[in-house]
């Protein structure tokens, strides 16, 4: 059924950790993704995880207030930062994986803001010569403009406590929590409207 919810699409919630907001001259520090697959109950949930941290390319700018907020120390060795194209390489492969076994078509990046995410991962790809991206170049789901339309909430923190789903402040921004709270907010507001009748379509 995967290959037919979302147009062919490969459903992968993905978030992204970096020195800053401009995704040409910014490092990308850490990402992380989850696929989804659907259960014995048709119900969406979370299936396999990628997550690694991303060691700063050549001339990246980093700025102090991004860290601040992130908690990263790009120089901790104990972080364990792979090179990025090394990086890109597995997600894609992780991704390119899922979909073909999941019978889809395209993957397309789930994410709270995912154009932000999306910039940073096709931009790492461009810049190391990196083909055959999986994800669709500019289409996404938003989880903040679902959240917006379930709960009034916009904010994933708030989307995802109005939701049930529970979220921790102190983990926020790890790109492997916000990632997995993310995708347990996407499927739960799919799942509730499934249980609400609305997938699948009925013929009239």
């Amino acid at each position: 059924m995967l290959d037919k919810r979302f147009r062919g699409f490969f459903p992968v919630v993905v978030d992204v950790e970096t020195g800053g907001f401009n995704h040409q001259t910014d490092a990308l520090l850490e990402i992380a993704a989850v696929s989804l697959k659907f259960d014995d109950d048709m119900n969406l949930v979370k299936d396999e995880t990628f997550h690694e941290h991303v060691e700063p390319f050549e001339g990246a700018n980093i700025e102090q207030a991004a860290l601040d907020v992130t908690g990263i120390d790009p120089e901790n060795p104990l972080r364990g930062a792979i090179d990025e194209a090394t990086v890109i390489k597995e997600l894609f492969k992780f991704v390119r994986k899922g979909q073909k076994a999941a019978g889809c078509q395209r993957s397309i990046l789930i994410g709270h803001n995912p154009t932000f995410d999306l910039s940073f991962v096709k931009m790492a790809a461009e810049r190391n010569n990196i083909k055959r991206n999986p994800f669709h170049p500019f289409s996404t789901f938003d989880t903040a403009a679902l959240a917006a339309l379930c709960y009034g909430q916009t904010v994933l923190a708030k989307a995802c406590e109005v939701s049930g789903v529970g979220f921790d402040n102190t983990e926020a921004h790890s790109a492997l929590y916000d990632t997995e709270k993310t995708a347990d907010l996407f499927c739960t507001m799919i799942n509730r409207y499934k249980t609400l009748g609305g997938w699948p379509l009925q013929d009239s």
